[in-house]
């Protein structure tokens, strides 16, 4: 993460050909900040991410953390933002999920690893 940040994206700024943004959330039991870089997908003016953790059966602390405390902050490239995190549902989770999945085929992989529904998690800007 300290290359992604000293070189503002350049490195470490893409994974398997796709964008990655870092997220920082606060530690539900800790208070604490964590970040984490991940992998994501503009749709209009929000940031999709997956909560996939490689097809685990177990949800990703980040995640955790953002159903705990949805505020949280991205940074892309050089540039931070505040954001609010939201699960998406229904036609909108399939969508997004597809256009993600298009993106980086172990998506597919990994919910077909796993019995828990991966969340699929829209960050709008605060």
């Amino acid at each position: 993460m300290w290359l992604y940040r000293r070189s503002g994206g350049k490195l470490g700024g893409k994974m398997f050909g796709a964008p990655v943004l870092l997220l920082t959330t606060t530690g539900r039991k800790s208070g604490r900040s964590w970040t984490v870089p991940l992998m994501y997908q503009t749709d209009g003016d929000h940031w999709v991410i997956i909560a996939s953790n490689g097809g685990s059966a177990r949800h990703p602390a980040w995640w955790l953390n953002l159903r705990s405390q949805p505020d949280a902050s991205v940074q892309i490239g050089r540039q931070t933002y505040p954001v609010s995190a939201l699960e998406t549902a229904g036609e909108d989770r399939e969508r997004l999920w597809q256009q993600m999945a298009d993106m980086y085929k172990g998506y597919d992989g990994y919910a077909r690893k796993t019995t828990r529904r991966i969340p699929v998690v829209v960050l709008q800007r605060r």
